[in-house]
């Protein structure tokens, strides 16, 4: 049966409305933000009052996390794809050098990732495949269980059943991109595949947190659809989490196109001053949920945005397959990254601004799957 649209997707006014400076200073100052109150934020109007949500936004971002920078790093675990993402380097029509690690090349990786000291980590894969599938994935979490405290993925939209299975193999966490949020642009930016499915991929993070994990983090990949509307939506997703499962953490990225195989280009371009916009308005609006930013964006941008709203941020990223350990095989990125910094180098930086740098926020002893009482 065909998943059905979620009530919290319906489309509200807001961004049809003309904001003016008297709105936008009353929603800078506002005591409990709501949509209206983002949508303000995010008008064009407000990119004039930058310095004043930037200010706004550091002072909240130091109210709930203090001044600490959370730090993980993605892992590779496969690029075979049979994808028809138009944006992707990694799609199935892209002549891309495919690999996938097997376990004594994961350990490999996880040796050399642990000598780093990072404790938190991602494992990527493109859409399910016979090369990774969730057998593969269950066993790739509980190698990499054994060598860092928490795991994440970052993979193919399963079933509950599923979600459980790698919940109990040592994942505690989910992240899944919606991409955008505009039923009409996904359709034309999946020409095939699982992922056309647009209801079922919203539905995702839901079925993620029944089967156990404990934390989600969700995103639209700015530039495909207009970045107003997906970010509104991103707001709505994350409200809907937050109320539906009140003991799972939810966390908002904010991705950007970048390079890639294929050479897409976005129909909606987000500068890095519209990305600092979108970014200000969330944490004014969702105080509390950490705000991340990937090696996606260039050094001067994590270094500039680095405590301003964002609280948690990867380093030393690899988007080949593997990446880290000197045997890893030559394989095709999914898209280039934009800090190449080490993490002594990244984490100097954080120090001058007089942040710090944290590798450790979970414990492996929390890793069984939550089960959470209704609201």
């Amino acid at each position: 049966m065909k998943t059905q649209l979620p009530a919290w997707l319906s489309p509200e006014p807001w961004l049809n409305l003309e904001f003016s400076a008297a709105d936008v200073q009353r929603a800078l100052h506002a005591d409990a933000p709501n949509e209206k109150t983002l949508a303000a934020l995010l008008s064009p109007e407000a990119a004039h009052f930058l310095e004043p949500m930037a200010q706004r936004a550091q002072t909240i971002t130091r109210r709930h996390f203090g001044r600490t920078i959370s730090l993980y790093t993605p892992l590779y675990l496969s690029n075979f794809c049979n994808g028809g993402c138009l944006y992707c380097g990694l799609a199935a029509d892209r002549k891309a050098t495919r690999s996938v690690l097997d376990t004594e090349h994961l350990r490999h990786e996880m040796e050399a990732i642990r000598a780093m000291h990072l404790e938190e980590l991602v494992l990527l894969t493109g859409e399910r495949m016979p090369e990774a599938d969730v057998d593969y994935l269950e066993t790739c979490v509980s190698i990499a269980a054994e060598y860092v405290h928490n795991v994440t993925v970052e993979v193919f939209p399963m079933a509950e059943a599923e979600y459980r299975r790698l919940a109990e193999a040592g994942c505690t966490g989910v992240t899944i991109y919606q991409e955008t949020y505009d039923p009409v642009v996904y359709e034309r930016m999946h020409r095939w595949g699982d992922k056309r499915d647009f209801a079922a991929r919203v539905d995702a993070p839901d079925r993620a947190l029944r089967g156990g994990m404990r934390t989600i983090g969700i995103g639209a990949l700015l530039g495909l659809a207009d970045p107003r509307h997906d970010i509104l939506c991103v707001y709505r997703h994350a409200k809907h989490l937050l109320k539906t499962y009140w003991q799972a953490g939810v966390s908002i990225s904010f991705p950007r196109i970048r390079p890639q195989l294929g050479g897409f280009e976005p129909d909606f371009p987000v500068d890095e001053k519209m990305l600092a916009q979108f970014v200000f308005a969330l944490r004014i609006c969702l105080p509390e949920i950490p705000l991340v930013l990937s090696t996606r964006e260039p050094r001067r941008v994590r270094d500039g945005m680095a405590g301003l709203g964002i609280s948690k941020m990867s380093v030393a990223s690899k988007t080949t397959v593997g990446g880290y350990s000197e045997d890893s095989e030559e394989s095709t990125a999914q898209f280039e990254i934009s800090d190449d910094r080490g993490i002594d180098e990244f984490n100097a930086m954080l120090r001058a601004k007089g942040l710090e740098p944290v590798f450790k926020n979970w414990d492996a002893t929390y890793r069984e799957p939550a089960r959470y009482q209704k609201a």
